[in-house]
């Protein structure tokens, strides 16, 4: 396989940035970080407009805002894919900051946000997000719309923050049990480019990666009755990967309708013209379920 084309497949899951040197962090920052730590809550401070950084539990995270802040609406939260940050992000959060409060922001260990102190979890990259959603949101509802990983960590944390999270857009999420689906798609007998691909997404899954996120397998947990839609690639890239792309192309469908089981009120679409970045190649697509999702948010309890 072209070594392009196994990037393009190994960033689809989660893998982009292997053999990415991730930066150590010195001992004064590992025992001061302080997770835990209450963030300064919107209310208390002036919008943010462009990108800055903010401090959650005595970590360095960098956030970008645009569009006017509405009382009661809802704020979009936007969470970039595994070895992105922010700045990938950039062109689809000016189209909807258009009509909408826009933010997003680089986890941990992506972008220009702060090495992770060790090892994370859902956990403890939920517990960073509450703190940006703190800053950014205050008490405003939120609409999560997360890309690959990011709408892993975004499906991830909604159930258990229903009170703040009042819509979810998954744009080709990994799948809750893709690490399951990789070692039954690509045997321990595979070579080639599908054993070298096999090996690199079981290390990143156990944490080798600059996030140093462990992404554990888990069933899909239910968000309530939020608006949550789903949008999967159409273009069938995992394909490409010879014997088992087919497999892969099987399960990550699979996971996507697995994702349906977020909301009683939720909907799957297919970009048809798109590959892995529904968000970049189909924007329109991506765009027009943001802002259905943000409608149906403001119109719920405690929105607009």
């Amino acid at each position: 396989m072209p070594r392009q084309t196994r990037t393009s497949v190994v960033a689809a899951l989660c893998c982009a940035v292997l053999g990415t040197a991730v930066a150590g962090c010195d001992g004064d920052s590992l025992e001061n970080w302080d997770p835990m730590a209450p963030a300064t809550r919107a209310s208390e401070a002036a919008p943010i407009s462009g990108t800055q950084k903010i401090d959650v539990g005595g970590r360095s995270v960098n956030v970008s805002c645009s569009g006017e802040p509405k009382k009661g609406r809802p704020v979009i939260v936007l969470m970039h894919g595994a070895g992105d940050g922010l700045d990938k992000l950039a062109a689809f959060q000016k189209t909807l900051s258009a009509r909408n409060r826009v933010c997003s922001y680089d986890r941990l260990g992506s972008g220009a946000s702060d090495q992770p102190a060790g090892e994370q979890d859902f956990s403890s990259t939920g517990e960073v997000l509450t703190g940006v959603l703190d800053r950014l949101a205050g008490d405003a509802p939120v609409v999560l719309a997360g890309h690959s990983l990011g709408g892993l960590i975004a499906a991830r944390y909604a159930p258990e923050h229903q009170d703040r999270v009042k819509g979810v857009v998954l744009m080709d999420a990994t799948p809750s049990t893709m690490l399951a689906d990789i070692k039954k798609a690509i045997p321990k007998s595979a070579t080639g480019p599908a054993a070298e691909l096999r090996a690199q997404n079981l290390a990143v899954f156990q944490g080798e990666n600059p996030e140093k996120l462990v992404v554990a397998d888990g069933e899909v947990r239910s968000a309530g009755d939020i608006p949550v839609e789903v949008i999967q690639h159409g273009k069938p890239y995992l394909a490409a990967i010879p014997t088992y792309g087919p497999r892969l192309e099987r399960a990550w469908a699979a996971g996507q309708r697995k994702w349906l089981a977020l909301s009683s009120d939720s909907k799957l679409t297919t970009a048809k013209d798109s590959g892995h970045y529904i968000y970049v190649e189909q924007p329109d697509i991506a765009v027009k379920a943001v802002e259905r999702v943000t409608e149906q948010a403001a119109r719920q309890p405690g929105g607009e």
